[in-house]
């Protein structure tokens, strides 16, 4: 496994680059149906966050976050097959075997998940 790190010089950057475009997709989602959502990503470590603000950057804010809204959106999406991190307070993690179109059809369920709640 080394040796593929080593191997490619772009995997972070990559891994970084899957990361964002898995929650810019799911908080647009999000945003569609009018559900106040945003995202914090480094590497291919991600949060998502069910708040009214911008950018979660601290305790006081993270704590202020809906966690039931939360928890049902992690429930919804356990029960289309989509396994999140599965408390609110937890990074979720993006990996080289995560295709775009594993990413696409995470977005897609997202969606479908908002519009029933």
């Amino acid at each position: 496994m080394l040796e593929a790190i080593d191997a490619d010089k772009n995997l972070y950057t990559n891994l970084e680059q899957k990361a964002l475009k898995l929650t810019s997709g799911i908080v647009t989602a999000a945003r569609k149906h009018n559900i106040s959502m945003t995202s914090n990503v480094v590497g291919g470590m991600f949060g998502l966050f069910f708040t009214k603000v911008d950018t979660v950057i601290n305790f006081e804010q993270t704590c202020a976050c809906d966690v039931e809204r939360f928890n049902q959106f992690f429930h919804l999406m356990l029960a289309e097959g989509v396994y999140l991190a599965p408390s609110a307070y937890e990074a979720g993690f993006v990996s080289t075997a995560h295709s775009d179109a594993d990413i696409q059809k995470t977005i897609d369920l997202a969606e479908s998940v908002f519009a029933k709640f």
